[in-house]
Parts: structure tokens; C-alpha cells; sequence
């Protein structure tokens, strides 16, 4: 029999070598894959398309007792491999040394495996009190897609007293996340003949001061505790479509990751003043922020575990990016949201992105040793 290090390593080179890389997806191999293994051990399992192809697994241990269920939650899509030629194969789960390589390696299969092989530990322990709820969703990477479509399946989804997170963070715990906001930007003008631009009225000078205006701009959110401060970034400008052409239309899309304290309404309303009527504001994607009090006993009580496998523990703070949690924890009453995985966060998305081998195992404890105390059974 596989030891618990063995079985981890071995459940996450097996989902590496499923390609699911988003867009397209093709998440259905690896989450049949999964729900095979979990239902074999006693799971109820369900699969759950919110397009054709794209499923997002629920699988549930059931135990006794007035507790609600813990859930882990995280996604099996990937990136794109990127222009950068890899080193290694990225879907062969190559060992070198302590270190895992393939796409999704720390981003997040590694995360997953070790909520699943906890899992199935919990499923050897005959008088759990709660139910452990797996959440294995499809296309994080583009929006949520996954997680949204199963937190609005409230029959199905239920409920939860607590969530946990398996992004990379090296095993750290963090208790939140900034939200996001999503703008495009469009200035306007007439077309002309380059050579007599003052036929036309030139889309790209508005558009520049505009930009110009961001890069000062005080977006007003209060500074948070937890998450710190609100950001903003230009992240593309797209006009004109000839050098000889005095260009009608601009398009910029801007990055905002905000905190508690304003609303996305409230941000577009500022900056529609801050940038006039000339300027065109359309939101393209918004996910509220996700923060945990820091003196939540839960909380309190998981960074005593977690700190126990740090050389050098900190106050659990927020992450700047967004997960699953952004849908997830609204669905399940905003209960106490921790994110905490065995990836890496700094090789998400990169070239050669690895893990380090024994943090998938160190996972596999500290969720295990989760999943006990909260289940109310013990360690023998």
C-alpha cells in the first residue's frame, strides 16, 4: 500500500498528464478521472456542465452529527503553456530532484490531489460529526465559470461552515482575497485621411489623457485591514487600424483589484466624473472581495496548525488575486474562507512551472489535521 507521500505524488503527476488547458478546457477526462476514484471510496458524486464538456465535480463524505460541512474547493483547469519553449514535458508529471514539473503542477492539481487524497484519509475514520465536501470546478482561469454555476445550484451546493481554498501559497495561510473589477474604456472620433488630420477628430488623444489621468487617479477605497489597498492597472490600448488613418475609436481595458468599503458602482460613477463625458466606461467582469476576521476562532485555530510547519510564521494576511472563493463564499453565507495550498504561487502561469514534492504532502497533513477537528474524530 502507497504511503500518503507516494499517494499524493502519484495522484498529481495523474492529473497532470490530462490536458486542461483553458481555452478550450476539455476538463471532463480529469474530473471523470476524479469522481471514478472518490465514489469508489464512498463519495456522492455529481458533475455539474455549465457548458457542454465543462464540468464542475461535487463530491461529499457524509458524517454524523449537527456540524455543517467543511468544503475544499479549487479548479483543474490550466493556462496556456505560453511562446516560451519548456524544458520539459508539460503533461508528463516529471520528477527532478524535490520538484514536480507540468502545467498546473502548483496552479493547482497539486492543490487538488491533496485535498482529495485528504479526503479519502477521512473516509477511513468511521464517526466523522460533519460531512467534507470536495469542490473540483471547471474554468477558474477565465472567470469562475465553474464555481458560479454550481453556487447558483443552491439545492445542490448546500451548505457549508467553512471553505478552504487550494491556491499555491507554499502552504501559508492567507484569509482573503481583493476583488476584481474589470473596465473597457472607449473614446471616440472621426475618421480621415492622414494627411489632412484636421478633417477627423483623433480618438487617441483623449484616450491618452485618459490613460494619464489612471495612472493618478485615487480610486477612494478605504485601506483594509486584511487586503491592504485597492490597485489599478492599464492592462491593453487598442486603436487605429492604418498609420494614414486618423483613428475613430480607441479601447482601453483597465485591471482594478478593490477592497471592502465602495462599490463597483460607486468606482465607475468616480471615475465617469474623474474622466468626462467624453470617455466611455463599460464594466466587463466584477467579483467582490472575500476577507475573514483574523479573530475568527476557526481561523484562529488553523494558523496554530499551520504555524507549526513554518520556520517563520506571520498574521494571516489577503492575496491580491481572486479565486474560486469570490463566488463560493457568498453562496455558502460568507462563512469563514481560508486560502492555503502546496503550490507555489511565483510559478503559476510560468514556463517549466514545478511544485516542491514535499509541500503536497505537508498539505495533505495540515488538511487532514483540519478535516479531523472539525469532523470531531481523532487522530487514532
Amino acid at each position: 500500500m502507497a504511503s500518503v507521500s507516494e499517494e499524493v505524488l502519484l495522484l498529481t503527476q495523474d492529473l497532470l498528464r490530462f490536458n486542461t488547458i483553458n481555452p478550450p478546457g476539455q476538463e471532463k477526462a480529469c474530473v471523470d478521472f476524479l469522481a471514478e476514484r472518490l465514489e469508489g471510496s464512498g463519495f456522492e458524486v455529481g458533475t455539474y456542465e455549465f457548458s457542454a464538456g465543462r464540468p464542475t465535480l461535487l463530491a461529499r463524505l457524509r458524517g454524523g452529527g449537527e456540524n455543517l460541512p467543511l468544503c475544499y474547493a479549487g479548479h483543474i483547469d490550466t493556462v496556456p503553456l505560453g511562446d516560451s519553449q519548456w524544458t520539459r514535458d508539460p503533461f508528463c508529471g516529471e520528477v527532478d530532484g524535490d520538484k514536480l514539473y507540468g502545467r498546473g503542477a502548483s496552479d493547482m492539481k497539486g492543490g487538488i490531489a491533496a485535498c482529495v487524497v485528504s479526503a479519502l484519509e477521512m473516509a477511513k475514520h468511521p464517526h466523522r460529526q460533519a460531512d467534507i465536501l470536495l469542490v473540483i470546478a471547471a474554468s477558474e482561469e477565465t472567470g469562475c465559470e465553474g464555481s458560479a454555476y454550481v453556487a447558483s445550484l443552491k439545492d445542490v451546493l448546500g451548505e457549508a461552515g467553512g471553505l478552504i481554498i487550494a491556491e499555491p501559497t507554499s502552504n501559508r495561510l492567507f484569509i482573503g482575497h481583493k476583488g476584481v473589477l474589470w473596465l473597457e474604456l472607449k473614446t471616440r472620433g472621426i475618421a480621415a485621411h492622414g494627411s489632412m488630420p484636421g478633417q477627423g477628430v483623433n480618438a487617441i488623444y483623449p484616450a491618452a489623457e485618459a490613460v494619464l489621468t489612471l495612472r493618478e487617479a485615487d480610486l477612494g477605497y478605504p485601506s483594509h485591514p486584511v487586503l491592504g489597498a485597492a490597485t489599478l492597472n492599464v492592462g491593453t490600448i487598442a486603436g487605429g487600424t492604418r498609420i494614414n488613418i486618423v483613428p475613430d475609436q480607441v479601447s482601453i481595458q483597465v485591471d482594478i483589484r478593490t477592497v471592502p468599503g465602495k462599490t463597483s458602482d460607486e468606482t465607475i460613477s468616480d471615475l465617469k466624473r474623474v474622466l468626462g463625458a467624453d470617455v466611455e466606461i463599460n464594466s466587463l467582469f466584477d467579483l467582490d472581495a472575500v476577507a475573514t476576521d483574523p479573530d475568527n476562532r476557526w481561523i484562529q485555530e488553523v494558523s496554530a496548525i499551520v504555524s507549526r510547519y513554518s520556520d517563520n510564521p506571520a498574521p494571516p494576511k489577503g492575496l491580491p488575486y481572486f479565486t474560486d472563493a469570490a463566488v463560493l463564499t457568498p453562496a455558502f453565507n460568507s462563512v469563514p474562507t481560508i486560502i492555503l495550498g502546496p503550490g507555489e504561487a511565483e510559478m503559476a502561469h510560468r514556463t517549466d512551472e514545478f511544485c516542491f514534492i514535499p509541500r503536497l504532502s505537508e498539505a495533505v497533513e495540515i488538511y487532514s489535521e483540519i478535516s479531523r477537528r472539525w469532523c470531531k474524530v481523532s487522530d487514532a
